[in-house]
């Protein structure tokens, strides 16, 4: 599902996934990063439902 224009916009959208995850960190919560397909930044959501989550590296 694509993110809606009015949500986009409210949300902060960092340039990399790097620079992303460590804002995720600095909050303290359980955040993912997404590439935005409607203004093509990073940015962080909590939802999991219908996600691939990334294995872990060993």
């Amino acid at each position: 599902m694509r993110t809606r224009l009015s949500i986009c916009r409210r949300k902060a959208g960092y340039p990399d996934e790097a620079t992303a995850r460590a804002a995720a960190e600095s909050f303290g919560l359980d955040l993912r990063t997404y590439r935005c397909g409607r203004c093509g930044a990073v940015h962080l959501t909590s939802r999991r439902k219908g996600k691939r989550i990334p294995r872990p590296a060993p």
